[in-house]
């Protein structure tokens, strides 16, 4: 009977209303989410500055975990939205629950193989040989929270898609709290230095993780976990996917990107800055100025990626029980409220970047790298809007080539080329290769909103037809 309740305030209750009800608890985790890693960064940034950059190379293989996770969560949880939107909930309790095992599962791998290759996978991330022996300590321990990671983001996302949004964020909350309450305790009073800082990731991780699985066992989900409904058929996991597969190139071209643009920062960096006694030290200013910049900046998209996910769950319910009408609509609000949000953010961010860099590292090298990069984003920030709100309607739609192929835009096929063409380009112009490296996810950001349009017209038409 609660289930129903719920499933029909969904489907009749204004838009608007839902979607802001669902994105508060959304936004309030993304941004907690966003405060604890930007912590990480912060404590660990009093190290020094290849401590600084240590993180920023980690933050990559975090990605690669999260690229695993929210192609199950967000696969898994579009196909259970829409099945209980068509009050289908045998086939919700068997993706549900057919997710949660997968995805513990997929984080064991990534422990066992991940440790076995460690350091020649810190390498690959883009490490140079003084940032190496933090990083190697660093993803040590992250590298055994991968269970506990993949599973958590991917039971976030599930609770989300089923309008449990409340939910998810008590679970992701006491996580990043505890986080942020153990970095300064592990790293300086204990004085465990950058392991600190990875182990208290790893408590927390642990926390979220079982909280957010006694919501289940509790039933405080509308599709239910039990391994009975754990499927044996290989459509189901195909689904789940294929489904996904716009999260996972998503984020495992914001992994790949990152690998790219930790190198390519560390190379111009060592190339053009003057301000570092030393072409190594050099090299770590340019990635740790970038670390930083990407960091307020996911601080700051925590936001949008929040009205995103709230309005998930009501576009993914009412698509499914036909309401298209009122798909429209609230993709309309999500639109216009997140451009508002992110337009002030915008001008904040861009009067105050230089001091923002300089609140995590008082490094002159890092702040001319940081602030320039982190001014020239918030300049699109406004248009992420269109950037999240439209992949975001095709993934729940099930428009499954349309949301892979937007997804892959703004940090794969637009941000690859760019990172090693744009700092030759400025170089024309009489400007040093490092600006390239600072202008580039702007001028990919930028692409990926005009790109967006003419998939949201394309979607709309088809949806009227139907309609």
């Amino acid at each position: 009977m609660q289930n129903q309740t719920s499933l029909q305030k969904m489907l009749s209750e204004p838009v608007g209303s839902l979607i802001i009800k669902n994105a508060v608890p959304t936004i309030i985790t993304m941004m907690i989410t966003a405060i604890y890693n930007t912590a990480d960064t912060f404590f660990v940034s009093k190290l020094g500055t290849s401590a600084s950059g240590a993180v920023g190379v980690t933050f990559t293989l975090m990605f690669l975990m999260q690229a695993c996770a929210f192609t199950i969560g967000m696969g898994s949880g579009s196909i259970t939205s829409r099945a209980l939107g068509a009050e289908d909930f045998k086939k919700a309790n068997t993706y549900c629950s057919t997710a949660i095992f997968t995805a513990f599962t997929v984080g064991v791998l990534f422990t066992i193989f991940g440790n076995l290759f460690r350091e020649s996978l810190v390498r690959h991330l883009g490490s140079t040989p003084t940032i190496l022996p933090y990083a190697l300590d660093y993803a040590r321990y992250i590298l055994f929270g991968a269970p506990f990671i993949i599973t958590s983001f991917a039971m976030n996302n599930l609770m989300r898609f089923q309008g449990r949004a409340a939910f998810s964020m008590i679970g992701m909350i006491s996580g990043g709290i505890l986080n942020m309450l153990l970095d300064p305790l592990f790293i300086f009073v204990f004085g465990m230095g950058i392991s600190g800082a990875a182990i208290a990731t790893l408590i927390s991780q642990i926390v979220s993780f079982s909280i957010l699985l006694s919501m289940f066992v509790r039933k405080k989900s509308l599709a239910e976990l039990s391994h009975r409904h754990i499927s044996r058929s290989l459509k189901t996991y195909s689904d789940i996917i294929t489904t996904g597969l716009p999260s996972f190139f998503r984020q495992g071209m914001g992994a790949l990107s990152g690998i790219f643009l930790n190198r390519q920062a560390a190379f111009w960096g060592a190339v053009t800055l003057s301000l570092a006694a030393t072409s190594a030290l050099a090299a770590d200013a340019g990635v740790a100025g970038m670390a930083i910049c990407n960091r307020v900046d996911k601080l700051l998209l925590a936001i949008a990626i929040g009205l995103g996910q709230g309005f998930q769950p009501v576009c993914g319910m009412n698509y499914g029980a036909k309401k298209f009408d009122r798909v429209r609509q609230s993709y309309s609000f999500l639109v216009k409220v997140s451009a508002s949000v992110m337009t002030v953010s915008a001008v904040l961010v861009f009067v105050f970047a230089p001091e923002i860099v300089r609140f995590f590292r008082d490094d002159d090298a890092v702040v001319a790298v940081g602030a320039l990069a982190l001014r020239a984003q918030a300049c699109v920030l406004p248009f992420h809007s269109l950037i999240f709100g439209t992949n975001m309607l095709l993934q729940v739609a099930g428009e499954k080539k349309s949301a892979t192929f937007l997804s892959s835009m703004r940090q794969g096929l637009f941000f690859i080329p760019c990172i090693f063409l744009l700092p030759h380009l400025v170089k024309l112009f009489g400007a040093e290769e490092i600006l390239g490296v600072q202008l580039t996810q702007a001028v990919c950001d930028m692409l990926a909103a005009i790109c967006s349009v003419p998939f949201t017209v394309s979607f709309f038409r088809k949806l009227k037809n139907k309609g």
